[in-house]
């Protein structure tokens, strides 16, 4: 269905692109919400699993593509660095702006402050210590973080660790990919293990272990 590359000079192959990967992220993502929901699984560790598998796939095959045809490995981490990036400043960030200008603009008078009430409010059931209605009688838009901040700074050791790995990689093979293919295999292994060690903590962080 996307248009060849050559027409347009590609620009509309790239844009049909973009929409395809949305909605197949979309569907992705929603997909794995219901797995989770089935299962019984805490959101938040659907989160960091299936929803975080699903929607990284493409990614990940991009990146593949990338670092089997690129002689440099400037695109394939250039790619993951990139779509982190848009990840965390775009989807986050936009929906949030969104979220914030809506609240300031309808506040008491919008159609989920009931919701917003019972989530937020005094003597909310699943948010007791906010109590946000005295800080904001007029509602606001809120996102409580639960276990975020464990996460990120998970997240954050284990990247520090990858970077310092590569750069390693470089030094002793002359390149951050590639080499002999034992150590290839090995620094493969590695990484994979640096993502289930961030699953694993921040799943026992959700589940109340640490």
């Amino acid at each position: 269905l996307c248009p060849p590359p050559h027409v347009w000079g590609g620009w509309q192959c790239f844009f049909a692109s973009l929409i395809f990967i949305g909605i197949l992220t979309a569907v992705i993502a929603d997909v794995a919400n219901l797995l989770g929901c089935c299962i019984g699984m805490d959101p938040s560790i659907t989160a960091i699993t299936l929803v975080a598998l699903g929607t990284s796939l493409p990614d990940t095959f991009a990146s593949r593509t990338a670092a089997l045809d690129d002689p440099f490995a400037d695109a394939s981490i250039g790619n993951i660095m990139g779509s982190n990036s848009v990840n965390v400043f775009l989807g986050l960030g936009l929906p949030w702006l969104i979220g914030s200008i809506y609240w300031a603009v309808a506040g008491t008078n919008s159609p989920g402050y009931g919701k917003w009430q019972v989530l937020y409010g005094t003597g909310s059931s699943k948010y007791p210590s906010l109590q946000l209605d005295s800080a904001y009688p007029n509602a606001a838009f809120a996102v409580p973080a639960g276990n975020l901040g464990f996460s990120v700074l998970v997240f954050a050791l284990c990247a520090i660790t990858c970077i310092g790995s590569l750069i390693l990689r470089r030094k002793v093979f002359g390149g951050e990919l590639g080499g002999p293919r034992p150590y290839a295999m090995l620094s493969s292994g590695f990484f994979v293990a640096l993502w289930f060690l961030y699953v694993t903590l921040s799943i026992m962080k959700s589940s109340e272990i640490l």
